[in-house]
């Protein structure tokens, strides 16, 4: 940048930088300093990122897998109905001992003595205690089966399934570990057999809760957040968008309507759990609606999510080019159709999009639904949404808060879930808007 003067001896020689130059040269280094600064945070931000997604998914990914036993099983008539009374007393298959069943069988598998009292206890230990239910429920569906040998199989407990995932470390002395060296031992037995594997847990997509870690689903969470979703987009949807509509194109404007729009932006950054102390007030104690119920939580959130659904579908409005108004207008048509047939139509993509990310807002939310009651314990998946329910995030919650080891792994797989479906409908947002936008 600096000048050549030519002195009178002849050659070239350089001037001093004049104030411009200077100038020019601390603008150009702002801004390369400007450039790293943002890199930098955006480097910082993906390194968070990744150690967030590796955490989670280091420790989760292994509970899309679960341990099971196959073995053929004598469905022994002295254990099950001793005194042939099923057919007067279909009780007599409810409460039979279905473990000794099992145990007997695996006890047999092993070569374990059947006088061997320590050792019974110990291979009773290794199976989950949901084995009772899978063969009740063979038995209850066809007693026919009783006197027969038929293969089954059954989930290992939840120290054995953590013990074949390595998730324990073997190396430490025995008294400091919850599996034995005896059932080590067993447990590479039966491996080496085929009859110990790991296979696809399907029981974490359709299990409800439960105080068993090997047992315990998402399944009534699943459910839960369906009927949710499902009711605030049907409340949320149609109300955020006739309210904006009207505020926008109709409202006259004057300090009503300016009040009105302060509030519905000081809506929108109201903490959730406000909104949930409003639901325990209006919904549970004074319209009487019942407690832990998706409808009172689809309720909770639609208005939360209205102020989000409302902001957006009014930027969408506004965007809309005035000049399309004019052309209606202008060629006849009613302010009514100007709105319904054209403006609306063109807006139609912002408000998707809105709404996508407020249901997505709406799907993460816990503390709403703990103050309405949804953090109960739900055994059974919900048939309607007036039934007891809980949804993904407060699944989440419950299972963190629990003491077993076994948990951490279904935390961190019910996050990676939940983390799957808020990823889809934000793609579903942006594939919306790509696919609906006009540029103007």
């Amino acid at each position: 940048m600096n000048e050549m003067i030519k002195p009178a001896s002849g050659g070239l020689v350089p001037t001093a930088p004049t104030r411009r130059d200077i100038g020019i040269r601390r603008r150009y280094a702002a801004e390369r300093r400007f450039r790293f600064y943002g890199l930098a945070a955006i480097a910082f931000g993906l390194a968070f990122l990744f150690i967030l997604l590796w955490s989670v998914v280091s420790k989760g990914y292994t509970a899309f897998q679960q341990t099971e036993i196959t073995l053929p099983i004598e469905f022994s008539e002295k254990v099950i109905d001793p005194g042939n009374k099923r057919a007067t007393d279909p009780n007599v298959l409810v409460t039979a001992n279905y473990p000794l069943l099992m145990r007997n069988a695996l006890a047999e598998k092993l070569g374990v003595s059947a006088t061997d009292r320590p050792a019974l206890k110990q291979i009773s230990a290794m199976v989950s205690d949901s084995a009772r239910v899978t063969l009740r429920d063979m038995v209850a569906a066809d007693p026919s089966i009783i006197g027969k040998t038929v293969p089954v199989t059954v989930l290992a407990s939840a120290n054995v399934d953590s013990a074949f995932k390595g998730q324990i470390d073997l190396s430490v002395a025995e008294t400091n570990r919850k599996v034995s060296d005896q059932q080590i031992g067993w447990m590479n037995q039966l491996a080496e057999q085929g009859v110990l594997a790991k296979g696809f847990n399907t029981g974490l997509f359709v299990n409800g809760n439960s105080s068993r870690p090997e047992a315990a689903g998402l399944g009534v969470a699943l459910v839960g957040s369906l009927y949710l979703m499902g009711i605030v987009l049907v409340l949320s949807l149609p109300i955020g968008v006739a309210a904006s509509i009207y505020l926008e194109e109709f409202a006259p404007k004057n300090r009503l309507t300016d009040l009105i729009e302060v509030n519905i932006n000081n809506l929108a950054a109201v903490p959730s759990i406000v909104y949930g102390l409003l639901g325990l007030a209006v919904f549970i104690n004074f319209a009487a609606l019942p407690r832990s119920a998706p409808l009172v939580g689809g309720l909770v959130l639609t208005l939360m999510t209205l102020p989000t659904i409302i902001i957006a579908t009014r930027a969408a409005l506004r965007a809309v080019p005035p000049s399309i108004r004019a052309a209606a207008l202008g060629l006849g048509a009613s302010q009514m159709q100007t709105i319904f047939h054209h403006v609306l139509p063109l807006a139609m993509p912002g408000i998707l999009t809105g709404t996508i990310i407020g249901l997505a807002h709406a799907l993460g939310e816990t503390a709403p639904l703990l103050l309405i009651g949804m953090v109960a314990f739900v055994a059974n998946v919900p048939a309607t949404p007036l039934e007891p329910s809980t949804a993904l995030p407060v699944q989440i919650y419950m299972w963190a808060n629990e003491a077993e080891r076994a948990f951490s792994e279904r935390t961190s797989g019910a996050i990676m879930v939940l983390l799957a479906f808020l990823i889809i409908m934000n793609l579903g947002a942006i594939m919306l808007r790509r696919r609906f936008e006009r540029r103007w």
